[in-house]
C-alpha cells in the first residue's frame, strides 16, 4: 500500500520524513525523550538521529507491507511535526486494526488528537473498507480515555493481560 495524505481540517496527515525538504527526526527525538510519552510508548528507543532515522524507515516498510497505517500529524503551512497517529495490526482480511495516537508534549491539549484520530479512522472505515477498530490504553492515561470518547468508541472495559508497565489495559472498540 502507498502512504496516503489526508486533510484533517486544520492539520494534515502525512508520511513521517527525514528529507531535505522535512526532516520530523529532531521532533521525533524530543516527544520520545518526554517522560510521559517513555511511560506509555515502550517499545522504541528515538535517542539519536539514527534511532530516529530507523523509525522513519520502519513506518515506511509497514506501510508497504500493509503491515499499518502511520500518519505524522503536521501543521499546515510549516509541516512541523505535532504527533503520529496509525492503524496498526492491520488486518485488511479481518476488517480490522488498531488505532494509536501521540501527540509532541509541546502540542498536548490542544484537540490535535481528537482530529487526527478521526480523520485516520475516516480513512480506515471508507479508504480500507475496515469494519471495526481497538483503541487500547493504560488505565491511568486520563488523555486517552478522552481520545476515545470524544472520537465515537465505545467502552469495552478492562482486558484480562496487563501492559508492559503493569497497568491494566483499557479497550475500547468502534465498528463503521
Amino acid at each position: 500500500m502507498e502512504p496516503v495524505e489526508i486533510n484533517a481540517g486544520t492539520y494534515y496527515l502525512r508520511q513521517l520524513r527525514a528529507d531535505r525538504h522535512i526532516d520530523d527526526r529532531p521532533l521525533l527525538m524530543e516527544a520520545f525523550a518526554d517522560p510521559t510519552h517513555r511511560k506509555y510508548v515502550l517499545n522504541y528507543r528515538l535517542r539519536t538521529l539514527d534511532e530516529a532515522t530507523e523509525y522513519v524507515a520502519l513506518r515506511a516498510a509497514q506501510w508497504a507491507g500493509d503491515e499499518r497505517c502511520s500518519w505524522a500529524i503536521a501543521e499546515p503551512t510549516s509541516g512541523r511535526l505535532l504527533g503520529e497517529v496509525g492503524l496498526r495490526e492491520l488486518n485488511l482480511d479481518a476488517s480490522y486494526a488498531e488505532a494509536t495516537i501521540w501527540v509532541h508534549p509541546a502540542e498536548r491539549g490542544k484537540g490535535i488528537a481528537t482530529t487526527a484520530l478521526n480523520a485516520a479512522l475516516r480513512f480506515g472505515f471508507g479508504g480500507l473498507g475496515l469494519t471495526e477498530v481497538s483503541y487500547r490504553y493504560e488505565e491511568s492515561n486520563a488523555a486517552s480515555a478522552i481520545v476515545a470518547e470524544r472520537c465515537g468508541f465505545t467502552l469495552v472495559g478492562p482486558e484480562a493481560e496487563r501492559a508492559p508497565t503493569g497497568e491494566r489495559l483499557i479497550r475500547w472498540h468502534r465498528t463503521s
